[in-house]
């Protein structure tokens, strides 16, 4: 029987809102290690978005600087709505993001109103982040130290892990602890 022939499934529809690990760090802090590790520990059906994901799938012409940055601004709103409607529809989620400029963070902040977001916060200092752009050679280097001062900027978070000194194991297990409890960094930016 194809899956063409199913009914949708009271199950499918009359969930609650999936939880949402929202990881925000630099580029090259971790967070796709530790976003992969959460989904080997977590229980039940996870799914990682990452906006870098989002940014690949998009086609690829010659745009001048003045074009792009529209382009990119939709992309990346485009990927906080794929991850709201996802976890809407009552799938657990752990987001890969960077919230480096304030609009991402409050178009975040209108757009997973009524989820349940845990903020998580993937700290790594500057020179290993430096070295790690350099050794993993897909990086453009120097993009984490623009980004430093400005990812954890005015942020509070549920739970915060460090890279450089725990392996994404242990970043992983310090996660899922926090998830016993209901989030509440979200919901204080929120309000605020």
């Amino acid at each position: 029987m194809t899956s063409a022939t199913h009914e949708l499934l009271p199950e499918a529809t009359d969930r609650p809102p999936g939880r949402v690990v929202f990881l925000n760090g630099t580029s090259s802090s971790g967070k796709s290690s530790v976003a992969e590790e959460l989904l080997r520990t977590l229980d039940g059906p996870w799914y990682h978005l990452a906006v870098d994901h989002f940014h690949r799938i998009r086609s690829k012409h010659e745009w001048t600087d003045e074009e792009f940055l529209p382009i990119f601004q939709r992309t990346v709103r485009g990927f906080h709505r794929a991850v709201a409607g996802t976890a809407a529809a009552g799938n657990d989620v752990v987001v890969d993001h960077i919230l480096g400029e304030r609009w991402r963070l409050t178009d975040c902040l209108e757009v997973f109103a009524g989820l349940p977001v845990y903020l998580v916060g993937i700290h790594c200092p500057l020179p290993e982040l430096e070295r790690r752009e350099r050794a993993r050679g897909n990086r453009t280097v120097g993009r984490a130290a623009v980004q430093f001062p400005l990812v954890h900027q005015h942020l509070q978070y549920d739970v915060e892990v460090h890279t450089d000194q725990q392996s994404p194991a242990e970043c992983a297990t310090q996660i899922a602890e926090r998830l016993r409890t209901p989030p509440t960094a979200f919901a204080h930016l929120q309000r605020q």
